[in-house]
Formats: structure tokens, C-alpha cells, sequence
């Protein structure tokens, strides 16, 4: 079942697939709606084995050009909508004890840059979230898998889809480059989306669902530069970090 804004555009799906492909009309944002449609989805097929989250876009601004309103947008789609749609399917993939939550997040999930943080807020928020999911719903059989990928030829970063926030003078030239960047990659992205998804039902079928998988040349590197500079980080102030407990209290041993 493919719950998309417009239907229409994959209509040509409906036609091959008529007994085994549905669509809905869904905006993800509706986080009141996640229950019927989870529902529509068990009374369709049977069944629910596979919850992904896929809706996402972008704006493009600095942290004093974005306003409240658009910032709430991106947690809406990229967190509340998501979260909504996976306590609406939780109940019967425990009852099953089985299924699968692919949550599309990015290489903008574990790392930010300039210009888009809007964006990393909303995905470094959806991360925490399943990382903590994942943690409880292992017991029943349930795994979560968060995507990361890099840049890929979807519609993205079409015109109608990205956002730009309006520019100021004082960030115009700074995010000069971000924004062209952005602007120009529709079509020049490196990443095929058939390639990737064919890597996310391949490891979906699989037996070894990792918590987290990076798509693309340019997520893994950056994503291996990221963790190299956090550790080197964690690791240069250790002993400082380490001065500020209480000097007679053991190391803890609780769960979190």
C-alpha cells in the first residue's frame, strides 16, 4: 500500500500491480489518520510485515532565516508523522511477532552542515527516536532499520519540492554556495534510487537488519569523517568530562 499526496502519480504501479499494490491518498503530516490507514492496509492484505517511512524534503536557510512555522513543518513530516504510523502499526506486528520499520533518514541525520538546519534537526530528532524504538521492540520481533542516505535522483530536490528560505544579507554570501548547490543537483544527484531500493528489500528479506545503513559513496565517507571527529573529540577532553563526577560515587550500572 503506498500512501502518497497524489495517487495519480503512481497510477502506472495500480495498473501493473492491480491485486498485489494499492494507493491511498496521505499527506504524512496527518498524524490522526495514521490509525485508519494502518487498518486499511491489515484489511487490504491481510497482513502488515513491512512499515516504511519514506516521506521527506528540505528547506534550505540559515538558522535565523527559518522561521518557527517551517521548522515545525520538517517535525511534523520527518518525526510526528513517522511516529504516528509506527504506534499505529506496532499493535499488530507484536501480535504477528514479526515485522520490519524502515525509517528513511540521511546522511543529514548524523551530521549537519551549514545552511540546512532545518532539515538535520528534524532527522537528527527521528534517529534518537528509533534508536530508542528499536531497543524496545526487539523483544517481540520487531526490527527498525534507519536508512541514511546520501544524494540520490529522486524529486528531492526539484524546484516545486525544495525550499529556500528568503536570504538575508547577512548569510547571502555565506550560504551562497549551499544554496546553488541545493538548487543545482536535480538530476546530477550520484545516487540510483532503483540500486538503493533494491539494497533496502535485499537487507529487509535478510536475516541481518543493521540499526543503522548508510546509502551511497559520498554517506559513507562523510558518515566515517563524522565518527572519526566525534571520537577524536570524545577522546581529547575525556579526563576533563571525567573531573566533573563526584569523586567517591562508582561508575553507574543502570540501563540508560
Amino acid at each position: 500500500m503506498a500512501a502518497v499526496r497524489r495517487p495519480e502519480r503512481v497510477a502506472d504501479l495500480e495498473t501493473k500491480y492491480p491485486n498485489t499494490f494499492q494507493a491511498v491518498r496521505f499527506d504524512a503530516r496527518d498524524t490522526g489518520g495514521a490509525a485508519a490507514l494502518v487498518q486499511a492496509a491489515i484489511d487490504r492484505f491481510g497482513q502488515l510485515d513491512v512499515l516504511v517511512n519514506n516521506a521527506g524534503r528540505a528547506v534550505v536557510g540559515a538558522v535565523e532565516e527559518v522561521g518557527d512555522a517551517q521548522l515545525r513543518e520538517l517535525m511534523d513530516l520527518h518525526l510526528f508523522g513517522p511516529a504516528a504510523l509506527v504506534r499505529a502499526a506496532l499493535p499488530a506486528m507484536r501480535e504477528r511477532g514479526s515485522g520490519t520499520i524502515v525509517q528513511m533518514s540521511s546522511q543529514g541525520g548524523r551530521q549537519s552542515f551549514p545552511g540546512v538546519s532545518a532539515y538535520s534537526a528534524s532527522k537528527f530528532a527521528l534517529e534518537g527516536w528509533s534508536e530508542s524504538l528499536a531497543g524496545e521492540v526487539a523483544g517481540f520481533g520487531i526490527r527498525v532499520m534507519l536508512v541514511e542516505p546520501s544524494r540520490f535522483r529522486t524529486g528531492f530536490n526539484e524546484a516545486e519540492v525544495l525550499e529556500f528560505a528568503e536570504p538575508s544579507e547577512t548569510y547571502r554570501d555565506l550560504l551562497a554556495r549551499v544554496r546553488a548547490d541545493m538548487a543545482g543537483a536535480d538530476g546530477r544527484q550520484e545516487g540510483d534510487p532503483v540500486r538503493a531500493a533494491d539494497i533496502i528489500v535485499s537487507v529487509v528479506h535478510g536475516d541481518d537488519v543493521p540499526l543503522r545503513l548508510p546509502l551511497g559513496s559520498e554517506a559513507v565517507e562523510r558518515l566515517t569523517r563524522a565518527y572519526r571527529r566525534d571520537l577524536e573529540g570524545v577522546e581529547r577532553w575525556a579526563e576533563t568530562a571525567r573531573s566533573a563526577d563526584f569523586a567517591d560515587v562508582p561508575p553507574s550500572s543502570r540501563p540508560i
